[in-house]
């Protein structure tokens, strides 16, 4: 069963939190994180990307970069921007997105759970990107961007949240990208001994966004046990910051692709391939959204239209492969397309859901030649394909709205 542990928080002073949060920092590549901290001196991605603070001939990931990132972080809490809480809490984070509400709560969850897939995961991890995670939080001696996590629902730990949310907020703001950020505090002793016990009856958690993250703190916990042969196991460096979901409050977007070409198809002949597999209909200048699984849209010179696969394939159990991203990836980006393997193809790219079928228009009329709007992931599927122990294709699930990096910080 899951440990979900209250921890020392890090934070920042509430009259400068809507200034210290940021997106977290692989929304940006390096020339975005900059203007960012130009525009925000305080923003947290002055830390996370601590490679904004020195010219562009300086690699990302030079040693210097993450001595900046600590010295950052340390003259922060000296100067009273961020604040260290006296006792281990819990907290509670709502976000608020165009009036959805999503309110998980923040806290440690064990590496231990994650190494027994207690955690599970559902996505590969790369190297490169996780060495960078591992420096900057060994560096930092800090965990400064949570993972976020879900569960399936539990009306207790629910009542006890709701509860909380009728207090007075340590924080209450709106970012830039007008998403609701609302904070409470759960510091009492009983509340807190009852939401361990809470957690401790959940079977199983799921890595919904942060994979590399995680895999990066479990990592360094890894690395501090070594340096330390007679650990307890309850030291911090044993646990990861995490924010905890109940699955009925998700919303997952899609994930919608482009490719260059037509892989030397006319485009007759293309749409002849695509209904071996799927019927065909022509929707006009209209943006196609797809509203069941196992359908799509797609944009070619200037026309939508809607592809439903037919039902020898809407008929897939396998909890991988019938996948709306699987499907479009089995039967017409691979055959027809030659995208062989999505997470190296330059000729394909992804495209969040959160910027709409306008963008999608946009890069097929620029520099792609067709387009694919999705139908989203559901977290169930996300479940099932964690719970079979298998993994999902690259680019399954844009979640939105995003958590802010810099309002919680896990000293370890």
């Amino acid at each position: 069963m899951a440990v979900v542990k209250p921890f020392i928080c890090t934070r920042p002073k509430p009259s400068v939190a809507h200034k210290i949060a940021a997106l977290p920092y692989d929304v940006y590549n390096r020339e975005e994180a900059k203007e960012e901290v130009l525009k925000e001196p305080l923003s947290f991605l002055r830390i996370d990307r601590a490679e904004t603070n020195f010219s562009d001939d300086v690699d990302t990931y030079d040693a210097k970069v993450y001595r900046k990132a600590k010295e950052l972080l340390d003259e922060m809490i000296n100067q009273g921007n961020l604040l260290v809480d006296e006792n281990e809490c819990y907290y509670v984070y709502e976000l608020v997105m165009d009036g959805r509400l999503q309110t998980g709560i923040v806290a440690c969850a064990s590496i231990e759970d994650y190494l027994n897939n207690v955690i599970k995961k559902h996505e590969n991890t790369r190297e490169d990107k996780e060495l960078d995670r591992i420096c900057h939080v060994d560096v930092t001696n800090a965990q400064t961007g949570p993972i976020f996590l879900a569960y399936r629902s539990r009306e207790e730990i629910n009542a006890l949240v709701e509860e909380t949310k009728k207090e007075e907020p340590l924080y209450y703001f709106t970012s830039a990208d007008d998403i609701g950020h609302h904070v409470w505090r759960i510091s009492e002793i009983e509340k807190v001994s009852f939401l361990k016990e809470a957690f401790s009856k959940v079977s199983d958690i799921y890595i919904a966004d942060g994979h590399h993250r995680s895999a990066s703190a479990v990592k360094v916990g890894l690395k501090r046990r070594k340096e330390n042969p007679g650990y307890l196991g309850t030291e911090s460096f044993n646990y990861f910051l995490s924010v905890l979901f109940p699955h009925d409050q998700l919303m997952i977007l899609p994930y919608n692709r482009a490719v260059k070409d037509l892989n030397g198809l006319s485009k007759e002949e293309f749409l002849d391939k695509i209904k071996e597999n799927f019927e065909l209909n022509e929707q006009g200048a209209m943006p196609y959204n797809p509203q069941e699984k196992a359908s799509f849209g797609m944009f070619l010179d200037g026309i939508w239209y809607q592809l439903k696969a037919k039902e020898v394939i809407r008929s897939i159990m396998d909890p991988v492969d019938s996948l709306d991203v699987s499907i479009l990836q089995d039967y017409l980006l691979h055959p027809i397309l030659g995208i062989g393997d999505p997470r190296v193809d330059k000729r394909i790219d992804f495209i969040g859901g959160i910027r709409g079928l306008k963008e999608l228009e946009r890069r097929a009329s620029k520099d792609m030649r067709v387009a694919f709007s999705m139908y989203p992931t559901s977290i169930n599927e996300l479940f099932a394909v964690s719970d079979a122990g298998k993994l999902m294709p690259p680019k399954s699930t844009w979640f939105e709205p995003k958590l802010r990096s810099g309002l919680f910080i896990h000293s370890l």
